[in-house]
């Protein structure tokens, strides 16, 4: 479906400079775009592809907007803006509620009519589905789940019992809601499993990547609060907590009975240890290791860029001899002090 410039710089709360009745059916780069399509500036490294595009129309911030050589939609930040106008052309797709014929629904469960269940997904007793919500194929939904308005599992799904799923959430594929958390106990030499009997709260507009996991609480829940978005292969811990509108990117690793606050943003491949606090507002760059409770809002980083190998090991031979110099230091303090 196309849309007028008029239309999008509308959506986007944006200035329209052009061609008001200028259509575009799709979004591209700057470097691949066609005359039927929108392209967007968010970082100037690229700027250098605004003298040859060949995209329809460009949205872009003020600053950059006279170096257009199209039509532009001028916006204060065209990220938001691109996010914004990607939504509107491409809308999700409409879904009229029903069971596909190979799904397996308990007679017990209750469905709302403007619910759909897609194919050979399993549905067990108990289980809550409220309007609009779509379980995508070859999902599990185990017993006593409730699923909230307009939320999507995309498919391959398992939501393990007493789940709770909030209002306008998106799982994507391989998602697994609810499993046990790693609770074992030491028996004079011999591991035995520490049963998992609490459960996992997630609220409102929720996005959850692919493949992350969240275990369920070992006896209070798990909860992840509204508007939390979490990229693919992200594992929470049992009894972890995050607050609203905190940002997770993938591969992160978070141990249990964590409690991360509101309006957080953790880079990829982080790994947060177990029983500590992060304050709201906290941003954590990708590949620290978080060891303690961070009692400040603010930005917080660790580990070691890359280098060159060479470098690397000279550092590394360094950083063993830190005792035994730290060691001289303090026998040279101590011979200055009594001279």
């Amino acid at each position: 479906m196309a849309w007028t410039l008029a239309q999008i710089a509308k959506h986007v709360q944006g200035e329209l400079v052009g061609d008001a009745s200028f259509k575009v059916d799709s979004f591209a780069d700057l470097q691949s775009a066609t005359s039927n399509q929108i392209s967007f500036l968010s970082s100037s490294k690229y700027k250098k592809y605004l003298a040859i595009t060949q995209a329809g129309a460009v949205i872009i911030e003020q600053q950059l907007a006279s170096e257009v050589l199209s039509n532009a939609i001028i916006v204060k930040d065209s990220y938001v803006a691109y996010a914004k106008a990607a939504t509107l052309l491409n809308p999700q797709e409409e879904i009229s509620g029903g069971v596909h014929s190979s799904a397996v629904v308990d007679e017990n469960s209750q469905l709302h009519s403007l619910a759909y269940i897609g194919a050979q997904t399993v549905i067990e007793s108990g289980v809550k589905i409220e309007a609009g919500a779509v379980i995508g194929p070859a999902c599990v939904v185990k017993k006593n789940v409730t699923i909230g308005r307009n939320t999507r599992l995309s498919a391959n799904i398992t939501i393990c019992e007493d789940v709770q799923i909030g209002n306008n959430c998106l799982f994507h594929p391989g998602v697994v809601i609810g499993a046990d958390g790693f609770g074992i106990a030491n028996d004079n030499g011999k591991w035995i499993k520490v049963p998992q009997v609490g459960s996992v709260i997630i609220g409102d507009n929720v996005e959850i990547g692919a493949n992350t996991t969240i275990d369920r609480g070992a006896i209070e829940n798990t909860k992840i609060g509204n508007g939390v978005k979490l990229d693919n292969q992200i594992q929470v811990a049992h009894n972890v907590v995050i607050g609203d509108n905190t940002v997770i990117a993938g591969c992160v690793g978070i141990a249990g009975s964590t409690k991360i606050g509101h309006n957080c943003i953790i880079g990829g491949g982080v790994g947060i240890t177990g029983h500590i606090a992060i304050a709201d507002g906290v941003m954590i760059t990708g590949n620290t290791m978080v060891t303690k409770s961070i009692t400040k809002a603010g930005s917080y980083s660790s580990g070691i860029p890359a280098e060159t190998t060479k470098q690397w090991h000279r550092n590394v031979i360094r950083y063993r001899q830190m005792d035994t110099l730290a060691d001289r230091v303090k026998q040279l303090e101590e011979q200055l002090k009594n001279s």
